[in-house]
């Protein structure tokens, strides 16, 4: 209880705070009111959601997501206009100390420099408050299909221009709108790839989450079919259950939907492709994440069988996984495939130019393409979304990676 009294608190300072700026702004009482009518809904919906909501506890249901994203949203805004006014304050408080001190009586008002920087601190703190309203509102859904040719020299002849569409983190807990996720499915048919490999996390929970979305995702066709691991989400670890037999007999419906799905999943264990003479291992283990995260992953008995000699895929959902155990062991795992941090969902990247998000704090290995020591990791950013029920420069993505031999044209 005391805690909410103090996030209320400090939220409605906050909120004072950026109405000084409105009013310094402008002149138009409308517009204070309709801030502090909004101010004042979002914190009374945050409240109620994580109260006496629907569902209270651990479990993050669609109407505590959009809680939680209006709430973020509000107080960016507030925390960039805060940033700017807090220091005009500061400037202004030394000035007037500073005459005090030296017997300057005149008072120290400056209106116009107030105004001007109220201008600029609700101008600049628009853009991520839009911003993080269009990442709900069409963000989360603005698929994108990546595309990298990685080369080997140990690749097999057979597998040249072999092309894997890779996806990861679906999240299907968090989906609301049928038809954006019926596109995304559509466009990863229609890459055409030889296999199509899942890399973990198909519900935030639990079983039932993907049950409405199960005949979507089998329609997903590849020659060489369709395979997947599990990721920290699947094992239902993040919400209470009435009992242990509960929670295990989720996690075996779970994995007994992704077979009717027609996913080979693999626990521990591995597969041979193959295409003419040649093959390629490919191997998956369970969730391994480093900082709290489940350990069921068992790098040794997934690669049991495996030659040294044998080109390798792992399927390994948390890249900390590769950093931590798997480019240090002694076989040559060629390609890694993960997912997990989904780019926080929020960062900025123009091609070439800048990669950027927060999450890059805490995962060295976060989006894209890595290479340590001859072996290859891609950081596949998320089909889904979870927690904050948006995306903003971080968009969702299907990855299709092209195999190419050295030398080959």
């Amino acid at each position: 209880m005391l805690r909410w009294i103090l996030f209320v608190i400090v939220y409605l300072a906050m909120g004072l705070y950026t109405l000084q700026a409105l009013r310094s702004a402008t002149r138009y009482p409308w517009m204070y009111y309709l801030y502090m009518i909004l101010a004042l809904l979002i914190l009374g919906n945050f409240i109620y959601q994580f109260t006496v909501g629907d569902e209270t506890g651990r479990v993050l249901n669609r109407p505590k997501s959009y809680a939680f994203g209006f709430l973020i949203a509000i107080i960016t805004f507030n925390l960039i206009t805060i940033f700017f006014l807090f220091s005009e304050d500061i400037y202004r408080l030394l000035i007037g100390g500073y005459r005090r001190l030296f017997g300057d009586e005149r008072e120290f008002s400056l209106p116009e420099r107030r105004r001007f920087l109220s201008l600029i601190a609700l101008g600049l703190a628009s853009l991520p408050f839009g911003a993080l309203l269009y990442g709900m509102y069409r963000g989360k859904y603005r698929f994108r299909v990546l595309n990298y040719d990685l080369e080997f020299k140990d690749l097999p002849e057979e597998f040249h221009n072999y092309t894997i569409t890779q996806i990861s983190d679906v999240h299907s807990g968090s989906f609301d709108n049928r038809k954006k996720i019926e596109y995304g499915v559509s466009l990863i048919n229609k890459q055409k790839s030889d296999v199509i490999l899942f890399t973990g996390d198909l519900v935030n929970n639990k079983t039932s989450e993907m049950e409405p979305w199960a005949d979507l995702f089998a329609t997903l066709e590849a020659p060489d079919g369709k395979y997947s691991v599990l990721g920290n989400h699947d094992y239902g670890d993040y919400i209470p259950w009435d009992t242990e037999e509960a929670k295990a007999q989720n996690l075996e419906d779970l994995k007994a939907l992704q077979r009717q799905m027609g996913f080979d999943l693999l626990l521990n264990e591995n597969r041979y492709l193959k295409k003419g003479g040649g093959k390629i291992a490919l191997i998956g283990v369970e969730n391994w994440g480093r900082g709290g995260f489940k350990k069921a992953g068992d790098l040794k008995k997934a690669s049991e069988g495996i030659a040294p000699a044998d080109f390798k895929i792992l399927l390994s959902h948390d890249p900390s996984h590769w950093e931590d155990k798997v480019i240090h062991d002694d076989l040559h795992y060629h390609l890694t495939l993960s997912g997990h941090t989904h780019g926080m969902q929020f960062g900025i990247e123009i091609p070439g130019w800048v990669k950027w998000s927060p999450v890059k704090w805490r995962y060295k290995y976060w989006a894209g393409i890595y290479e340590e020591l001859g072996q290859f990791i891609n950081v596949n950013r998320g089909f889904g979304f979870l927690g904050y029920p948006g995306r903003v420069g971080i968009w969702p993505e299907i990855t299709v990676i092209r195999l190419r031999k050295t030398g080959k044209a």
